[in-house]
């Protein structure tokens, strides 16, 4: 682990340009050093892989934006769950962690792929599981939630120490059993960018004007 200190301490950090334009937008990466990959970007950081490091990904904080001290106590509290990452190291602004593969439900149904409701019920339980560990989920929506060879998995838990209940995974819940279960899982077919964008800009707004 020393020698993958290093290199993301010498060869990525100073290497990597990138910023987080707008709080509810992905992040914008600019330049990333070769040979490493991007895997993703939230709102506040990008996930960041190297093709000899498979099982693992660096997640970096963007300038500017909080949440690393949070993230980091989460992963302490959460220890061992197959349905979440583990952190291996963290020194403020990047952690290492276990890298999660699959695909994100928001890819799911925009390639047309199948969800099982066994993936629903496994992401129910890693909820209740760090419910009981005194953590509130949170942000739990298509783009942080996963399946991965057909089971349930939460890619991002840095909201997690929030004092406050998120609607949003249970009106996921809501439109998996109310209107994918009964009309799409058996011939699921693809839906484009525009329409599930359109759909995520409407749900913010409706949730926004709600409250």
């Amino acid at each position: 682990m020393e020698a993958w200190i290093q290199k993301i301490e010498r060869e990525l950090l100073p290497g990597l340009d990138f910023e987080s334009e707008k709080p509810h937008d992905p992040v914008v990466v600019h330049k990333l050093p070769a040979p490493w990959q991007l895997v993703g970007a939230g709102n506040y950081a990008a996930v960041v892989s190297h093709p000899d490091m498979p099982g693992l990904v660096v997640k970096v904080y963007a300038p500017g934006r909080d949440g690393w001290e949070d993230e980091v106590e989460v992963y302490r509290k959460l220890g061992e769950h197959p349905a979440y990452s583990r952190c291996h190291y963290a020194k403020k602004p990047y952690l290492i962690l276990k890298r999660m593969n699959g695909r994100t439900l928001y890819d799911c149904i925009r390639s047309g792929i199948r969800i099982p409701e066994r993936v629903i019920l496994d992401i129910e339980e890693a909820c209740d599981y760090a419910r009981r560990l005194g953590l509130v989920p949170q942000d739990l929506h298509a783009k942080n939630v996963m399946m991965e060879d057909g089971r349930g998995k939460v890619l991002d838990v840095s909201d997690f120490l929030g004092d406050t209940p998120d609607t949003m995974w249970e009106d996921m819940k809501k439109a998996y059993y109310r209107l994918y279960l009964p009309l799409l899982s058996k011939h699921p077919i693809p839906m484009p960018d525009t329409l599930l964008n359109g759909v995520r800009k409407s749900y913010r707004w409706l949730r926004r004007n709600s409250s």
